[in-house]
């Protein structure tokens, strides 16, 4: 089945799933591209054993209570620590932090708390969990359920805590790379 010709681009491709049922890993992160997400960060640990990812698969879950669900690859040192401290902060940038999503990409070559380098730019709230001064919204959650799925886990979050910086306009992941959104007028 086509997708409606308003929802391709001017080139479109179709890939059939195989006889197991599912699209090949290549093809669905071709097309998972074209979903725009949310640039944060993911946190966790306290000074001298904090590590921290780039990540776009996190969302809201509630609002009453509020809760969050975030995606995260079980290779990632982020998710034992995650587990070990039962908690982490959500750090949603802002368009003029594409850098710092390299670095926690992993894309500088730095590591674990050597990603949290400017030591006056991070806060703890109420789990001790890192929170970014500079974010757009740092929510501090307490880590309350995970789900395991093939290589990822998913880590839902009872919000204990948020830092808001109003003003500014969102970082997004699209077409492969962080881009800033246009204000609205």
């Amino acid at each position: 089945m086509n997708a409606p010709t308003s929802l391709l681009s001017t080139a479109s491709r179709t890939a059939a799933a195989p006889a197991h049922g599912s699209v090949d890993p290549a093809s669905y992160r071709a097309a998972m591209r074209h979903h725009a997400g949310a640039v944060t960060i993911l946190s966790a640990g306290g000074p001298g054993d904090r590590t921290g990812m780039t990540a776009t698969s996190v969302c809201s879950l509630s609002d009453a209570p509020p809760r969050l669900i975030a995606c995260v690859n079980r290779s990632a040192s982020a998710h034992g620590l995650i587990r070990r401290t039962a908690a982490f902060g959500v750090n949603m940038l802002h368009a003029d932090q594409a850098e710092l999503a390299n670095v926690f990409a992993g894309r500088r070559g730095i590591e674990r708390d050597d990603r949290f380098s400017d030591a006056d730019g991070w806060l703890s709230l109420a789990t001790g969990a890192p929170i970014l001064k500079d974010a757009l919204i740092g929510l501090d959650c307490e880590l309350i359920d995970e789900h395991a799925h093939d290589t990822h886990s998913i880590f839902v979050g009872a919000v204990r805590a948020m830092h808001l910086r109003e003003g500014e306009t969102p970082l997004i992941y699209f077409g492969g790379a962080f881009c800033g959104l246009a204000r609205r007028t």
